[in-house]
């Protein structure tokens, strides 16, 4: 009978190169994440969401679901260790990033004191399109939030808090520059008056429902019992048939809201938060889009990224 082979890991400081850690007889089938919960062990303060382990001090960190035997290592590995500070679940992450938004709004609004001259403290603006555009901001980031609670899965991942920090001032810095902006007592109604107001609201309000709609989808998609990878395809609500041009429709509807907002209250900077969304969301769309084309082999050729026929 053959002898069953074990792999020694030892753990060392990836700074100092210091020994933190020899793990004996470790199965040759274990995981990254396995060896992370036996470090663990050792290590109570820094539970496996909170561990880089490299096979070099400066070298990317391995993958969970990487085997040991697979590794380019001998019986014996060595792994350097990084401490990647606090981590929080992607719920969390969300909660934080979309409440603080919602409320700083609220605190413009109402025009508490401090903000603006005395004379003007718990006093309200005339025009209507000011009050819609609170109507908008609150409903747009309530909505994020019923969708972090009620309809978004979200994996083990988890983000430093650092990260969160950085996340976090983005928010609520532009939610806080832009509601002073609009709930200033000096502010001035759009040029087109009600017209451009209005049509804003109703393009805002079809791109609201049109992002919920692909959420409500995507959901379903990552819900499905079956083992067998699917990428997302239209479905019977209309909002959906985005999908035919687009890779990444929840991102096209989410910069049309914003597009509308910047429009309906004709303010700049409404429409450099949304210069700077729509960046962002269209490296995340690309991403998206390029890891679809590589892993579906029968996927459309027709959608792009963001932006039908365009992008």
């Amino acid at each position: 009978m053959s002898r069953a082979t074990f792999f020694e890991v030892e753990v060392l400081d990836a700074r100092t190169k210091e020994q933190l850690c020899f793990l004996e007889k470790v199965e040759p089938h274990s995981t990254i994440g396995e060896i992370k919960s036996l470090f663990h062990k050792s290590y109570p303060q820094w539970y496996p969401a909170r561990q880089a382990l490299k096979l070099h001090p400066k070298g990317k960190p391995l993958k969970d679901d990487e085997v040991l035997q697979s590794l380019p290592v001998g019986t014996t590995a060595t792994m350097y260790f990084r401490d990647l500070g606090p981590q929080f679940g992607w719920t969390m992450v969300f909660l934080a990033e979309y409440m603080g938004p919602l409320l700083a709004y609220l605190l413009f609004y109402f025009r508490v004191p401090y903000i603006y001259p005395h004379r003007y403290a718990f006093t309200y603006s005339s025009y209507s399109v000011v009050k819609l555009a609170c109507a908008c901001h609150t409903c747009h980031y309530a909505k994020r939030l019923i969708e972090t609670i009620f309809v978004h899965r979200f994996s083990h991942g988890t983000l430093p808090l650092r990260t969160i920090v950085r996340n976090c001032a983005y928010y609520w810095g532009f939610s806080a520059w832009l509601a002073y902006y609009i709930n200033h007592p000096l502010y001035t109604p759009p040029s087109y008056g009600d017209l451009q107001v209005n049509y804003a609201l109703v393009v805002f309000v079809l791109c609201e429902l049109g992002n919920f709609s692909i959420h409500v989808t995507l959901n379903g998609l990552r819900g499905d019992a079956s083992k067998c990878r699917k990428f997302p395809n239209p479905t019977k609500n209309p909002f959906t048939w985005l999908f035919f041009f687009v890779s990444c429709p929840n991102y096209t509807y989410e910069i049309g809201a914003w597009v509308s907002f910047s429009i309906m209250t004709q303010c700049l900077p409404v429409a450099l938060y949304t210069v700077l969304g729509f960046i962002q969301m269209t490296i995340w769309a690309r991403g998206k889009h390029r890891a679809y084309s590589r892993e579906f082999k029968d996927y459309p050729n027709l959608r792009m990224a963001i932006i039908p026929l365009i992008l």
